[in-house]
């Protein structure tokens, strides 16, 4: 009698956790696709035997030697109580009414063609979730529902646990789940970061159709990373609601790589990606930072005197439709020294 495919699956996972053989982790993968290093995390990959050089080897290196977890298990995911839920929904706060948004047009994509789009917080627990009607009981047996946990501690190598180790967008397609119960599962989740690029929570995908094809697949992937860079960046704003939100240099395709300045041109904040585009440190910021010492360009003009005043008096008079006496009056100057500050600065007409 032949072995059946779960059975199979957990033979290959437990011969690439004790061998380290990242091939047989995922005989299709490119064996020049190594896993880069992961300074987030406790779990570098570098501090892996040499042999465990994919990220999806590591991954289920992770759940076999660190977790424990038995590939072959039928125990049942873990699911919170309503009260347990209800507390790490709270815990979420500001950023879940700012996900919702997303969340409904990221249904209105794939719903139709048999996917859940699930929120996750920063320990795995699925916090909100949309899906068609019709797939609810099929979403649920499968664990994709509200107050389910998929850290890898609980559910091995998965997109959302794996993620979340990793800080990464990353997809985990059927067989490269850790647990043989999970292999018949698509999943695709980008991770999303707070105001102060800490590690908040996990947008995902996930669809249990068997004819989902890899074209697809990449689609989804990259519509949930855009959604998870749109949720980063409302929260950054939200966060940060008096201050002037900037685009950091050359990154037109990065909606979320974003600086907070304030009044005086004093940098308050940055998102994650900011910070690792510019090399700041949360020491770094830490205190204000001047706006002109990260934007290039702007310090020559940014430090000079004369051009904060010209600036202010430009506002000023653009206010005031031209008007010097109007100008003068919201400066709280006489028209007399406005004029002369105006001929000083070359705004003289």
């Amino acid at each position: 009698m032949g072995r059946s495919p779960e059975s199979a699956h957990a033979d290959r996972v437990l011969d690439t956790v004790v061998k380290g053989d990242p091939r047989k982790a995922d005989p299709k993968a490119d064996p020049k696709d190594k896993a880069e290093p992961n300074h987030d995390s406790k779990d570098d990959p570098k501090n892996a035997p040499a042999a465990a050089v994919s990220a999806l080897a590591a991954s289920w290196r992770r759940s076999g030697q660190l977790h424990a977890l038995d590939p072959a298990t039928l125990a049942p995911s873990c699911r919170l109580t309503a009260a347990e839920s209800a507390a790490a929904r709270e815990r979420l706060g500001r950023l879940l009414a700012i996900a919702q948004a997303s969340l409904e047009r990221l249904f209105l994509a794939v719903g139709g063609v048999g996917c859940s789009v699930l929120l996750a917080d920063a320990e795995g627990i699925v916090i909100d979730r949309r899906g068609a009607r019709g797939d609810d009981s099929t979403f649920e047996s499968w664990g994709l529902w509200t107050g389910a946990v998929w850290s890898e501690r609980h559910e091995g190598t998965n997109a959302i646990g794996t993620c979340l180790v990793e800080k990464r967008p990353l997809t985990i397609d059927r067989d490269q789940h850790y647990l043989a119960r999970n292999t018949r599962l698509f999943c695709t989740t980008a991770p999303i970061f707070d105001e102060h690029g800490q590690l908040k929570a996990a947008l995902d995908v996930s669809s249990c159709r068997a004819d989902l094809t890899e074209g697809f697949g990449r689609l989804i992937a990259t519509t949930v990373a855009d959604a998870a860079r749109m949720i980063e960046a409302e929260n950054f704003r939200q966060a940060f609601p008096h201050a002037r939100i900037v685009l950091t240099p050359d990154s037109e395709r990065e909606i979320n790589s974003l600086l907070a300045v304030d009044r005086n041109d004093l940098v308050i904040g940055a998102t994650r990606s900011a910070r690792r585009a510019l090399g700041l440190s949360a020491s770094a910021l830490s205190r204000p930072v001047p706006a002109g010492d990260l934007i290039k360009g702007a310090r020559a003009e940014g430090d000079d005197i004369d051009a904060a005043e010209r600036a202010v008096l430009k506002r000023a008079l653009a206010r005031a439709g031209g008007n010097v006496s109007k100008a003068a009056k919201e400066l709280d100057l006489s028209r007399a020294t406005l004029h002369r500050k105006m001929k000083r600065l070359g705004l003289e007409r």
